[in-house]
């Protein structure tokens, strides 16, 4: 297989616009994620998909591949636009504001196709245990539960599963933005209208299940460092 990696890099974020660009150490967070995820040696290619002149610009000074899409709303669409012409059978998504991503995360992630001999999974993400109230009470930490062979079942900002029966214990997973595509279904899921549920909850992942696609969630203890807000680009210049 080969296996590339794609980093969707948009400019103007709602809550943290010009974030990518902001310096983190002596280079941008876009191009620090972007070496980052070079060095692990995982990848055929690696490759920024961006509609920002600054951004494209700023991965080619650095001596990296940066792809010009158009505008979408969603980072899959933009990486199934980037990806349309590149030979590849696995792409990985990588968040252009998680700098400090790990490699064993990414080889789990690979490891999932390859062990798919049917070619069953059309998507595999990372989930990761929450245990503080206010982390699983918080909109911003998609949720996710799954079957027992670790296939999503739903993902939701609310709550889920809620706690009914307060005398049985239950886990509770966040989703982390980490995907890994066949090509294939990432081309065909840019090319599927966005259905009520996922428009409700603004969770792309959605769109798989509500046409019927599997999705392999794999558990992970990997904290990263999400870079949303100012607040949090100040923790990530801590760990330089």
């Amino acid at each position: 297989m080969k296996i590339i990696a794609v980093i969707p890099a948009r400019y103007e974020a709602s809550r943290f616009p010009a974030k990518l660009m902001q310096i983190l150490g002596e280079k941008t967070v876009i191009t620090t994620t972007y070496q980052n995820v070079v060095e692990t040696g995982l990848f055929d290619e690696v490759f920024v998909a961006t509609d920002s002149e600054l951004i494209f610009n700023e991965i080619q000074n650095h001596g990296g591949k940066a792809v010009m899409t158009g505008q979408h709303e969603t980072g899959s669409d933009r990486i199934a636009e980037a990806v349309q012409n590149i030979d590849c059978d696995i792409v990985i998504n990588v968040q252009g504001d998680e700098p400090f991503l790990k490699l064993e995360p990414l080889k789990q992630l690979i490891e999932v196709f390859k062990e798919d001999e049917n070619q069953e999974i059309s998507l595999a993400s990372l989930k990761i245990k929450l245990h503080e109230k206010e982390e699983i009470e918080n909109p911003n930490n998609v949720k996710v539960i799954t079957d027992n062979n670790g296939f999503a079942l739903y993902f939701s900002r609310s709550v889920i599963p809620f706690h009914r029966e307060i005398s049985y214990d239950v886990d509770y997973f966040k989703h982390i933005g980490v995907y890994a595509f066949r090509k294939h279904a990432l081309l065909q899921f840019s090319k599927l209208e966005m259905k009520p549920l996922e428009i409700s909850e603004k969770i792309e992942c959605i769109r798989y299940l509500e046409y019927g696609m599997k999705i392999k969630l794999i558990e992970t203890n990997f904290v990263g460092v999400g870079i949303d807000t100012p607040e949090d680009l100040e923790k990530a210049r801590k760990l330089i």
